[in-house]
């Protein structure tokens, strides 16, 4: 592809403001559109709607998922992760080891339990050492084996964060914000192209506690992150020092205290 394009009609992807039929939000009427004769609005999105998608949680067992078994399980239907002050995770992940993809749609619900909980979905990543600064922590030592570096669809229980691109053991950490649209390339700092609302303003639509619908799309240089319906963040990533064309998929968990973390229907789409 030719450094800089962008696959995706981002700027179509930025009307996704509003609860769309099918996402699990508080109940709000789009804005109403003029007719105009010989055009229609396009179908609304339903985020259970699978066709075209792949099961890759099963919800019944950790088959094809690669995890510590003392953090991860299956419980009622979810893939969950626990970590208490007695049994605690540090920052580990399962990875799902089905494939690398490369332009996908992925859509996943997830619930954090504990007021220190920290997850999210990793994707287009590498499973990789943890750094000599991280292997002090004697947890990282422990689950190296599922250290993961690079992008990150960023999820906690405040929802200071939740929605945001991370790149996890990546000096360029939180690369865009909620409520943002940003540009990078090679030896520049990040570019805001546009804002997609205030943080405060999207963070109304999570609900903290309880399930939310998540969806990642990744096609090309263009990475978006939608909850509940709704824009959060997208990037379009044209530094090749950073970018990623594809990679593994996992789940995080990290957070102080008592903190559980569950993800069920998840569901990957394979885009040309």
């Amino acid at each position: 592809m030719v450094p800089g394009s962008v696959r995706l009609p981002v700027l179509i992807c930025l009307l996704v403001m509003y609860p769309l039929p099918g996402y699990q939000v508080a109940a709000q009427q789009a804005p109403a559109h003029r007719a105009f004769p010989g055009f229609s609005q396009p179908e609304p999105i339903d985020f259970n709607d699978h066709n075209g998608f792949t099961q890759i949680f099963d919800g019944k067992t950790l088959n094809g998922w690669d995890g510590s078994s003392e953090i991860w399980h299956v419980e009622d239907g979810s893939l969950v992760a626990e970590s208490s002050p007695e049994h605690p995770s540090g920052t580990t992940n399962i990875i799902w080891r089905g494939g690398q993809p490369a332009n996908f749609d992925l859509r996943v619900e997830m619930k954090l339990e504990g007021t220190g909980a920290n997850g999210g979905i990793q994707y287009r990543s590498l499973n990789v050492p943890p750094t000599p600064q991280q292997l002090r922590n004697p947890l990282a030592q422990k689950f190296a084996k599922w250290n993961m570096k690079g992008y990150q669809a960023d999820f906690d229980y405040g929802n200071k964060y939740t929605g945001q691109l991370y790149e996890q053991s990546s000096p360029r950490g939180i690369v865009a914000w909620r409520g943002q649209m940003v540009a990078t390339d090679q030896g520049k700092k990040p570019r805001l192209l546009a804002t997609l609302g205030s943080s405060d303003d999207l963070k109304a639509f999570i609900k903290m506690g309880d399930w939310n619908q998540f969806e990642v799309i990744a096609d090309g240089n263009t990475l978006i992150h939608m909850v509940n319906g709704h824009v959060m963040a997208i990037l379009v990533d044209n530094d090749p020092t950073f970018s990623q064309s594809k990679g593994l998929i996992g789940f995080e968990i990290e957070g102080p205290g008592v903190v559980k973390i569950s993800h069920r229907n998840v569901w990957l789409k394979t885009l040309p």
